[in-house]
């Protein structure tokens, strides 16, 4: 098993999927799953899966494959905190809201309390539950809430400063909705997430077929 920070960041992602996948087998009453069957759900292979699993330290029967409550409750012990996470939302535009709507309540250790923007018609309203200040206040803000993700869906043209703000605040870890590759110490996580290239990317294959 490998210690939690050294578990590779994709099989982080994966075991986020596998544990979804196996919350709708509950559902089903299923009490134990091979590696193919959840290998099969995501399109990857067995090999990969049974890979994953060995960097938690966790190992099936042959006969029975995987108890699909106990590695609900092996996956959360990795990948879950049991402290609680303050997140805040840079961007209040059509993405910003979509997002606030989507993540609201979706974890318990996982609040976010507040959304930022420059819209004066934005500016101390309620955005699906969770108060907007203007962008001015961001280091106020974070450091007022102790705030340490940030969620960047704002122009290309302001994330590298919205990120250099977040940061000197106190924010650890930022996922970036931007086509702008932020540049930050390397202490601090960032994941990319440009919806135009995984588009354009979907796009092109699609001509392939």
């Amino acid at each position: 098993m490998l210690p939690k920070n050294k578990i590779p960041g994709k099989s982080v992602e994966r075991l986020s999927k596998y544990r979804r996948y196996l919350l709708s087998l509950i559902k089903t009453n299923k009490h134990y799953v091979f590696s193919h069957e959840i290998a099969t759900s995501l399109n990857i292979t067995s090999v990969q899966v049974r890979r994953d699993l060995m960097h938690i330290g966790y190992n099936g029967s042959n006969n029975k494959g995987y108890d699909v409550r106990e590695l609900i409750d092996t996956i959360g012990l990795i990948i879950d905190d049991t402290s609680e996470h303050n997140i805040a939302i840079i961007g209040v535009g059509n993405l910003g809201r979509a997002l606030i709507s989507y993540l609201w309540g979706k974890r318990s250790n996982l609040n976010i309390v507040a959304a930022f923007d420059n819209d004066p018609e934005k500016i101390d309203r309620l955005i699906s539950g969770v108060n907007c200040y203007h962008v001015s206040k961001l280091e106020e803000i974070i450091k007022k809430f102790n705030i340490k993700i940030a969620i960047i869906s704002t122009t290309a043209e302001s994330a590298e400063e919205i990120a250099k703000t977040v940061v000197i605040a106190g924010v650890t870890a930022i996922l970036n909705y931007t086509p702008t590759p932020l540049k930050v110490s390397s202490n601090i996580f960032v994941e990319e997430y440009d919806i135009i290239t995984s588009l354009e990317k979907v796009a092109y294959f699609a001509k392939q077929s």
